[in-house]
């Protein structure tokens, strides 16, 4: 691992953290409570997947265009991975995080995978198909922050998945109105939809009925079932680390209380100060006893 990043990297780094900040989050994107020399790593690693996120989410770009510029994104990783030609801030900044710490590539493949599935896909026959798409579009990020901290293991590789997973299903929950209204998605399975009766029309007139509130809390319940087999990775991890890892599933905890206390499953519920103040001692109160 080399010591410095060069003045290019540095510059990159610089892009990345910006970026990072001037997208709203639930969940913390390399927060203070990371380590200083973590801080920059993780800005490029969101930064690489907000950016492939905004080419298949964001505008009005045709489908054919998104699947180009999709595929601009994997041959440029192509380029990192070999050494060749980059000149764009971001891939400066991965290409010195993924060479410094040596994080597998095909995990970031893995997530433009996920992001062209979301320019093709906008229904889900079943919760295994949900599942599957998670292991692509969220478990990606997980893996990669356990090897930018040197602690992989085959065990929390496999908690790492579930709060991971725990966490996209917690979004899918919480954004069904926006994911409906601006790209014409449903992460809902299309079978568990049948079994409540609730339809895409219900969806579409935002109908607040005794139905979709049970379809919802029933999401609710397996995400919830979820982030808790994955909740002792936190407890295990030590550090700042540890700290924010702690952090971010209190934080998805949180928002599935709101969900499930609120009246209108279309609204979106927000962490507020005293929310994120009472999450940080909770994560703190759990890391008491941790060396």
């Amino acid at each position: 691992m080399s010591i410095e990043p060069s003045s290019a990297a540095r510059q990159g780094y610089q892009w990345c953290r910006r970026l990072a900040q001037s997208h709203y989050e639930n969940f913390p994107v390399a927060s203070r409570l990371l380590p200083g020399r973590l801080r920059d790593p993780v800005a490029a690693i969101y930064a690489f997947a907000r950016t492939a996120d905004d080419i298949a989410d964001e505008g009005d770009a045709s489908s054919e265009l998104r699947f180009h510029r999709l595929k601009e994104m994997e041959m440029a990783l192509d380029a990192v991975e070999t050494g060749g030609a980059i000149d764009s801030p971001l891939l400066q900044a991965l290409a010195d995080t993924i060479s410094r710490y040596r994080l597998p590539v095909n995990l970031f493949r893995d997530l433009l995978g996920a992001f062209r599935q979301d320019v093709s896909k906008t229904r889900y026959t079943d919760f295994e198909e949900i599942m599957d798409y998670c292991s692509r579009s969220a478990n990606p990020v997980g893996r990669l922050m356990l090897y930018l901290t040197g602690q992989v293991s085959e065990g929390k590789l496999l908690m790492s998945d579930a709060v991971c997973s725990a966490l996209q299903l917690i979004n899918f929950v919480q954004d069904i109105d926006r994911d409906y209204r601006e790209n014409h998605r449903i992460y809902i399975p299309m079978d568990e939809m049948q079994r409540f009766a609730v339809s895409e029309e219900d969806i579409d007139q935002r109908r607040n009925s005794p139905r979709l509130r049970q379809l919802i809390h029933f999401q609710i319940q397996r995400a919830e079932e979820l982030l808790g087999s994955g909740s002792l990775l936190g407890r295990q991890t030590r550090g700042r680390f540890g700290l924010e890892l702690r952090a971010v599933i209190l934080g998805g905890s949180r928002i599935l209380e709101k969900l499930r206390q609120q009246d209108d499953p279309f609204d979106r519920p927000r962490l507020n100060s005293t929310d994120r103040v009472r999450i940080i001692w909770g994560a703190f109160k759990q890391g008491i006893g941790l060396i």
